[in-house]
C-alpha cells in the first residue's frame, strides 16, 4: 500500500506548481511582437527628409 505523504509535502509540490503557473504566465505574456501592429516601417537610408541646418544653408 501506498504511503500518503505528509501534508507539509503536498503544500510544497503545490506551492512549485503555483510558483511555475505564474512564470509561465509572466514569459508568455512578455512574448508578443516587439512593435505594435500599426507603426509604419523607418524610411531606408537615402530617402529620409534633409535636415533643417542643410535646407538653411542652401538658401543664403
Amino acid at each position: 500500500m501506498p504511503v500518503r505523504p505528509r501534508t507539509a509535502e503536498r503544500y510544497a509540490r503545490a506551492l512549485a506548481a503555483a510558483l511555475a503557473a505564474v512564470a509561465c504566465l509572466l514569459l508568455a505574456a512578455n512574448a508578443g511582437p516587439t512593435a505594435t501592429a500599426g507603426s509604419p516601417a523607418p524610411a531606408p537610408v537615402g530617402e529620409t527628409a534633409p535636415d533643417l541646418e542643410e535646407l538653411a544653408s542652401v538658401n543664403r
